[in-house]
């Protein structure tokens, strides 16, 4: 399962989120995005762990609960929507 991680203090690592969600179980990615100009965070990433029962129980369990000073929002990712393509600006 994608899970999406919301609200994430600016210093969060990759390592960070493998670490917290590793607690429910097998992690098997984690990214935080990151701003493609700056290389800073954008403040939410991705963790995806393969055991449905363990990212359900991450998900309750993080929710509304605090990580580096934050509270995180934490919730099952939806699909990325398309977006239409923008136009050139001339």
């Amino acid at each position: 399962m994608n899970i999406y991680i919301g609200n994430l203090d600016y210093g969060v690592t990759e390592a960070d989120l493998r670490d917290t969600f590793g607690e429910f179980g097998e992690v098997s990615s984690s990214s935080v995005i990151t701003d493609k100009f700056t290389g800073r965070s954008k403040g939410f990433g991705f963790v995806e762990m393969p055991n449905n029962a363990e990212a359900l129980q991450a998900i309750s369990s993080l929710n509304d609960s605090d990580l580096n000073g934050r509270t995180i929002k934490v919730n099952e990712a939806k699909p990325r929507e398309e977006r239409p393509m923008s136009r050139p600006r001339y």
